[in-house]
């Protein structure tokens, strides 16, 4: 057992989207939906299954490719839209597709320039409905260590508590020791907490351990008290949380 909550939503669970949805390639909206269905493909996360009907005309282009997939029979199709063209960018389930699948769209996320919910934009992937994603303030005593080399020490971190993920500690920069870090040109994105503005490696003795921390200055309005912090990977760094030793847990980041 875990010491924070798993994700519980079963394989190819479906939901309604309570949300607007759009995407854009190119410059011109391919998609508007109230109508929008959320999958659970897999446990962590849902992707977006849309109505053909609210699919701008003439964006999917058939290419002739039907795959019997785990809830249906799908045609894979391009997306053609602002002088651009997506090869096997969407999959247009048919009348053998599962309970109120038929008729929708499941668009690969990278084939769209943007994703929007309502007005704002969403990244790497739907947010989960049945996930929280909690930054707290605390007076809690953290070390991080490596290699028994302190990287950092905090007496007032921000501690962010995500469903399916292990608790996160974000210090204040001037507690953490940037002799030992090395910036990386890594970066990547949360649909929780927006896109990383920094990442940095760990020296230890000779060894250089890649992308182990990483920073967010301007993180989504529901992170805000994480802006500017730092945060290590506890799976691959040793964390002491008031004196006690944690273990290091075991994630798809291990």
């Amino acid at each position: 057992m875990t010491d924070y909550p798993k994700m519980i939503v079963p394989l190819n669970h479906v939901e309604p989207v309570p949300r607007r949805v759009r995407a854009v390639l190119g410059g011109q909206v391919v998609l508007d939906t109230l109508r929008a269905l959320y999958v659970w493909e897999a446990p962590p996360y849902p992707q977006y299954y849309i109505p053909v009907a609210d699919v701008t005309p003439g964006v999917l282009v058939d290419e002739q490719h039907p795959q019997k997939l785990s809830r249906g029979t799908a045609r894979q199709h391009a997306l053609t839209a602002g002088g651009l063209t997506r090869p096997g960018a969407a999959r247009v389930y048919g009348d053998d597709a599962a309970a109120g699948l038929a008729g929708t769209a499941r668009f690969e996320w990278s084939a769209l320039d943007a994703w929007y919910e309502e007005d704002e934009e969403v990244f790497v992937h739907p947010g989960n409905p049945y996930a929280r994603v909690d930054a707290l303030r605390s007076t809690r005593t953290v070390r991080v260590e490596l290699d028994g080399e302190l990287l950092a020490e905090s007496q007032s971190p921000v501690m962010v508590f995500e469903t399916g993920l292990p608790t996160r500690y974000y210090l204040n920069r001037t507690e953490v020791d940037f002799t030992r870090l090395v910036p990386s040109p890594t970066r990547s994105s949360c649909p929780y907490k927006g896109t990383t503005s920094g990442y940095w490696s760990v020296r230890t003795g000779d060894t250089v351990h890649p992308d182990l921390a990483w920073a967010y200055d301007f993180p989504t309005r529901q992170l805000q008290p994480i802006a500017g912090l730092v945060a290590f990977y506890n799976e691959k760094v040793d964390i002491t949380l008031d004196g006690v030793p944690l273990p290091r847990p075991v994630t798809h980041f291990s």
